[in-house]
């Protein structure tokens, strides 16, 4: 489980202090989805660098964030380091801003085993082969010595899983994975992520302002707003029973939407 408790994150950006976080808990289980949704600056993609680690040097952070009983701030470095890619990987939103034009989709898996595994090179070719077959990367021969500017938006962004998942990480963080993507592929995205979570019993914790996504694919939901918490429970209590009146007005706005279309 990962623990998030009283979670704080503000940044000091000149002589302003803003606070981007105010005190934040959830958790996050193995073999489930958890969405957090909140329109732009309410804190979602912060609280994922917070938990990966890898807030800018500006951020003061206090609270706890707590992986399988071990606190993160308790940790090393490289304990740190070795957390990340093995016990929890990150997708972001726009891969094309993640993958190095420079080198091919199968080196940069390739890469990323080597970093955390002990493995001779070819080892590790098999098993970027392995994941690039479990995300549905068509061809995986061909797609291995292809570069990123090969490929469509589509297989970028599975590329970008295949490196998350190759190292069979407990729980994976996806900060609006979909959103760059044309409807019929982000279902497909969506898919496979409920097939990961179903098949390897991982842990994923989805960030998304689409309310469409967590119908379609989460089993409990966050609802953030200006770096508050306002409120959590199944898909189904939220969908049917906000209580907050910021969570009726985002239904509602979904509403509203798929009406005028």
């Amino acid at each position: 489980m990962i623990e998030v408790k009283n979670l704080k994150v503000s940044f000091q950006i000149e002589n302003q202090v803003i606070e981007a976080l105010k005190g934040v808990s959830f958790s996050l289980n193995k073999g489930e989805i958890v969405a957090i949704v909140g329109e732009s600056g309410s804190g979602k993609s912060v609280a994922c660098q917070a938990i990966m680690d890898i807030l800018p040097s500006y951020a003061k952070k206090e609270g706890k964030i707590i992986v399988d009983n071990k606190d993160l701030d308790s940790l090393s470095n490289e304990e740190k380091r070795q957390l990340r890619g093995n016990k929890i990987s990150m997708v972001f939103q726009e891969p094309s801003a993640v993958l190095n034009p420079l080198m091919t989709i199968g080196e940069q898996i390739v890469e990323t085993i080597l970093a955390h595994k002990n493995v001779s090179k070819n080892e590790a070719k098999e098993l970027a082969l392995s994941a690039m077959e479990k995300v549905k990367i068509p061809n995986p021969q061909q797609r291995f010595n292809q570069y990123p500017h090969e490929l469509s938006g589509g297989l970028k962004q599975r590329a970008v899983i295949a490196i998350a998942v190759v190292n069979n990480p407990d729980y994976l963080l996806a900060d609006e994975p979909t959103t760059a993507l044309d409807v019929t592929i982000s279902l497909q995205i969506l898919n496979l992520f409920n097939e990961l979570k179903e098949t390897l019993n991982m842990g994923i914790l989805l960030i998304t302002h689409d309310l469409g996504v967590v119908a379609q694919v989460a089993d409990r939901v966050l609802v953030m707003y200006k770096g508050e918490l306002l409120e959590e429970g199944k898909v189904s209590e939220i969908f049917d029973n906000p209580q907050h009146p910021y969570t009726k007005k985002l239904l509602s706005s979904r509403i509203f939407l798929s009406n005028s279309f």
